[in-house]
């Protein structure tokens, strides 16, 4: 019975995003007085209607300017999020340069200007946040600042001081990231507190290899965890064009077409959310049962959260559905045929 609903969901289950519209307006982040573009549902209701919308924070990437994710953003806020990407400026710790650079600090400077934004009247997003629920995103650097959020790790160059993970902080998504320690080089135990984590990533990624990728999902201690890999996609899938800061450091040419890299990693970023942070059936059975069959552009490895057994004392009721469970627990923790184990 249980796979008879999973067959049902997947046929009437659409991946397309919730809403047609998105508006965006910039902002200063008043704690680091950084810029931030916020991007956000705009259906002809929204201040008619209850809508409360979580806040996705993105993470940029190494130089490469808060617009050039405009495409990214846009998409996934229309899953149902308030997508804010800001321009951290600051000082490199490696090599002494000023340029864009995430850091932690912005997860809770970012937090803290939403609920101001969210109860002012003033603002376009004025009474639709709902500030007690945070996702990450990010992308290459950024997603390595996310996995260090996720992991309540203070690491060099990417934290100062100190930082304590919100317990607003309800999932993760990144794309083209790893996390190492940069002093030691050694890959870093991912002490997510049951915080869902999604590692995305381009096949024809050099700059950040799928092995690395792999060994950083691999250090992710709890599920439930995802690793989207993106057939054709190189480090730069994520963003409008192809190397948009023309650093250079990508040596492969993307086979996939720009727009579909970007929606592909989007789609998948925008429903796990919202299977992590809204508890989306629907979205969670897409990215974890049934989305790698309807995408030919990825591939899928997953590992979800046992289903608890139920005790003994219920009797030869419980006795049978402890059976049934304990059989599907244990077909959950084999990987199916469409899953993959990726080698450099």
């Amino acid at each position: 019975m249980v796979f008879s609903i999973r067959k049902a969901a997947a046929v009437t289950f659409s991946d397309a995003p919730l809403f047609q519209d998105v508006a965006s307006y910039t902002t200063t982040i008043t704690a680091n007085n950084d810029l931030a573009d916020i991007y956000y549902p705009n259906p002809s209701n929204l201040k008619t209607s209850n809508y409360s919308f979580p806040v996705a924070l993105l993470l940029q990437g190494a130089n490469i300017d808060k617009s050039n994710y405009s495409n990214y953003a846009n998409l996934v806020a229309r899953y149902g999020f308030v997508v804010v990407v800001p321009n951290h400026l600051r000082t490199s710790p490696q090599t002494g340069r000023i340029g864009l650079l995430p850091e932690l600090s912005q997860i809770n400077a970012v937090l803290s200007q939403m609920k101001v934004d969210s109860q002012n009247p003033t603002t376009p997003v004025s009474g639709i946040v709902d500030t007690q629920k945070l996702g990450l995103l990010g992308h290459s650097a950024g997603g390595y600042a996310g996995l260090a959020a996720i992991a309540n790790a203070c690491l060099p160059f990417f934290c100062e001081d100190s930082f304590n993970r919100p317990q607003e902080l309800k999932a993760g998504a990144f794309f083209g990231s790893f996390l190492r320690n940069l002093s030691t080089q050694e890959f870093v135990p991912i002490n997510n507190s049951g915080i869902p984590v999604a590692l995305l990533h381009g096949t024809l990624d050099s700059i950040n290899t799928i092995e690395t990728a792999n060994l950083t999902y691999e250090q992710i201690q709890e599920p439930p965890k995802l690793f989207v890999t993106i057939d054709g996609a190189n480090h730069y899938g994520i963003t409008n064009i192809n190397d948009p800061s023309k650093s250079g450091y990508e040596k492969n040419t993307p086979t996939i077409p720009q727009d579909v890299a970007t929606e592909t990693i989007a789609r998948w970023s925008g429903l796990f959310l919202r299977a992590s942070i809204l508890g989306d059936k629907s979205a969670f059975d897409y990215v974890y049962f049934t989305g790698d069959m309807k995408d030919a552009n990825v591939s899928v490895t997953k590992q979800i959260k046992p289903i608890p057994e139920a005790p003994l004392t219920l009797g030869v009721m419980a006795i049978s559905t402890w059976s049934v469970l304990s059989r599907l627990k244990k077909w959950l923790s084999i990987k199916t045929s469409s899953e993959v184990t990726t080698d450099s």
